[in-house]
C-alpha cells in the first residue's frame, strides 16, 4: 500500500525573504559587501527593492537585486529551496 514512485509530489522547501537576505548577506560579506533593501518609495525607483553597498567605499554598487537570482548565483539558495514569497521579479538578472 506504499505509494507508487511516478505519483510522489516532490516540493521545495520554502526560504523567507528575510532568511535568504541573511544567507547572502554571510556570503556577501567575504567581499566586504552587504546587500540592502530599500525602505520607502522615495529612492526604490533608483534603487530597486535590493541594492549592494560596498563597505569600504561606502558606496551602492549595484542596483535592482533579485533574491533569487543573486542568491541562486552565490550558491545560497540550493535547488531543493525557492523563495517563499516572491518579490517583485527584476526580469532574472542578478543585479543592474
Amino acid at each position: 500500500m506504499g505509494k507508487d514512485r511516478k505519483t510522489l509530489k516532490t516540493t521545495k522547501g520554502q526560504v523567507s525573504p528575510q532568511a535568504l537576505l541573511q544567507r547572502i548577506n554571510r556570503a556577501m560579506a567575504k567581499e566586504d559587501q552587504v546587500l540592502k533593501t530599500t525602505r520607502g518609495e522615495r529612492w526604490r525607483g533608483e534603487l530597486g527593492d535590493h541594492y549592494i553597498v560596498d563597505i569600504n567605499l561606502n558606496a551602492v554598487i549595484a542596483q535592482h537585486c533579485d533574491l533569487e537570482a543573486l542568491s541562486t548565483e552565490l550558491g545560497v539558495l540550493k535547488n531543493w529551496e525557492t523563495l517563499a514569497s516572491r518579490w517583485p521579479s527584476t526580469e532574472g538578472h542578478m543585479c543592474h
